[in-house]
């Protein structure tokens, strides 16, 4: 199969666009599987030990501030920290894959499982884990927009 690279400006950054021809369909999967295989990884440390564990980002359910760092918890509900302020990370957790939606909290956009309104003018967001995060009334309209 022959590979041609072209840059498109009406991408959104982090995505690419693949284009065949349709009699190549039964391509489909085995590329997408060798592009999700090279995906970049993100450095976690295991509390427990002091090790780094490689993980992918698709893994991510929430990124929470813990002072100057920052709790990890992986969709199988595993947690691991992130050596980096919120602020920080941020700049490589960025929508549409992540959302911001309160001043310490960030969650892996595919892993909301149902969200509803909330007290005080908030919304309450379920993830896939069963954890439960509330958009602040600052990021609802963030958050309604990266989500549509």
């Amino acid at each position: 199969m022959k590979l041609i690279f072209e840059a498109d400006d009406a991408l959104t950054p982090g995505t690419a666009k693949v284009v065949t021809h349709p009699e190549e369909r039964k391509q489909w999967t085995p590329i997408r599987q060798a592009l999700q295989q090279a995906e970049e990884k993100v450095g976690l440390i295991n509390a427990a030990n002091d090790r780094i564990i490689q993980v992918p980002p698709t893994q991510i359910a929430s990124i929470v501030s813990e002072d100057r760092m920052c709790g990890v918890t992986l969709i199988t509900g595993e947690r691991y920290l992130l050596n980096k302020r919120l602020k920080a990370a941020e700049e490589n957790f960025a929508p549409p894959r992540f959302l911001r939606i309160n001043n310490g909290t960030i969650i892996g956009a595919a892993h909301i499982h149902a969200f509803s309104s909330a007290a005080h003018a908030r919304i309450e967001v379920v993830l896939t884990d069963g954890s439960r995060h509330t958009v602040s009334r600052f990021y609802i309209q963030q958050f309604r927009r990266n989500l549509t």
